[in-house]
């Protein structure tokens, strides 16, 4: 911002002289800030379609055996409560949650306006679906047909095996799953995506980067919805409890 005002009044007072100095200041502060609301009402509007999403792919994904599960019921609402949405929020959840369920929702659709939010970034993408995953796993079981709808939409976002693998692995040692003895080594590997042969360097290499792309500032600006950070935070903690099961189990080795 100070650059562009710097250069305003220096082209002003090269024009005008003092005088242009202090118009030409003013009206570098005066772009600024219109640029700077153009971005923050576009990136809100990205985080609005981002949350948007989530909740209609959500009702898509349990509807696609047939029926939504009780649990299912309940995954969604313990979702709104730690997103922590107002009453405005979880009545606009419910109705995507509901157009999601409807036999004539357009679920490529729905992906396309995703992978356009998301692009080329994993771990925008791997926040999508991780809460996609939870959602269907509330009844403690996959159906072949929900299955076969969670590929459909990994496909539709462009995701390759080695993410479905790191996102099903973070799943298994997730909170929930994990108690005390945290994820099992096979996991950890597929977590921070190396291979149990890798060297110490390249595990740390990999950890630090997962770290810093699944950073919840980062992730916000490139279009998560700030009421999903906590669900950021839970991947970064995942993402550390990983390194550290390699990296007690080599220590010990």
């Amino acid at each position: 911002m100070m650059m562009a005002i710097i250069i305003g009044a220096l082209l002003g007072l090269w024009i005008g002289g003092p005088l242009g100095l202090l118009i030409g200041g003013g009206l570098g502060y005066w772009l600024v800030q219109r640029l700077r609301k153009s971005m923050l009402g576009k990136l809100a509007g990205v985080q609005a379609q981002f949350l948007e999403s989530t909740f209609a792919v959500m009702g898509c994904l349990c509807k696609a055996d047939g029926r939504v599960s009780e649990d299912e019921l309940e995954a969604s609402r313990k979702l709104w409560d730690r997103l922590r949405l107002g009453e405005t929020q979880r009545a606009k959840a419910r109705a995507d949650f509901t157009r999601g369920k409807s036999a004539d929702f357009d679920l490529d659709a729905e992906l396309a306006k995703v992978r356009q939010i998301v692009g080329s970034q994993p771990a925008l993408r791997q926040v999508f679906l991780q809460v996609q995953l939870a959602a269907i796993a509330a009844d403690g079981q996959l159906h072949p047909a929900e299955q076969e709808m969670l590929m459909r939409v990994m496909r539709g976002l462009g995701c390759s095996e080695a993410e479905i693998a790191q996102i099903e692995a973070m799943l298994r040692g997730g909170p929930e799953a994990a108690g005390d003895s945290g994820p099992s080594l096979e996991d950890a590997y597929q977590v921070l995506g190396v291979s149990a042969e890798a060297s110490d360097a390249e595990i740390k290499k990999a950890y630090r980067r997962l770290m810093s792309e699944n950073h919840p500032d980062k992730l916000a600006a490139k279009g998560m919805p700030e009421s999903m950070r906590e669900v950021a935070k839970e991947r970064t903690s995942e993402i550390g409890n990983a390194y550290e099961r390699i990296r007690k189990a080599r220590a010990t080795a």
